[in-house]
């Protein structure tokens, strides 16, 4: 469904692969003429939008209905210059989910930070993006 999500669709971004845990993402940005900026390069915006949902996505998938989960911010580091077709890769390890689990148990909420590098086919780093989580229970 996120592939016919319209931000997605219109803009060369595609979902590649989803692990049936939520635990492994992989996506796709095409270099063509509506991502490419002035000066023949990937956008910016399309790399940062490349990444936008997926971790706070897979988290809110693992830990379940039982808690709140929302970006709460994210940086990114252009790298080098975009000139091809360019992927990322997102994981989430049982040891990020139990760390979320423990700390939201003990200080009734958290904050995590993820690490994504956006990559070409040769594995040139293109940019890297942090994302900050937000993670609480909801109130009964």
């Amino acid at each position: 469904m996120l592939n016919i999500w319209p931000p997605f669709l219109f803009s060369g971004i595609s979902v590649r692969e989803i692990s049936q845990d939520f635990r492994h993402v992989k996506v796709r940005l095409r270099k063509k003429l509506l991502t490419s900026n002035y000066v023949g390069t990937l956008f910016g915006g399309s790399l940062y939008a490349m990444t936008d949902p997926f971790f706070m996505l897979m988290v809110l998938k693992n830990l379940g209905p039982g808690y709140i989960v929302w970006d709460k911010q994210s940086e990114i580091e252009y790298v080098s210059p975009g000139k091809t077709t360019v992927f990322a890769e997102f994981t989430l390890s049982d040891a990020d989910v139990d760390e979320i689990t423990r700390e939201v148990e003990t200080n009734g909420k958290f904050l995590k930070w993820f690490d994504v590098e956006i990559t070409a086919a040769d594995a040139t780093v293109v940019a890297i993006v942090r994302k900050q989580i937000y993670v609480r229970k909801k109130a009964n």
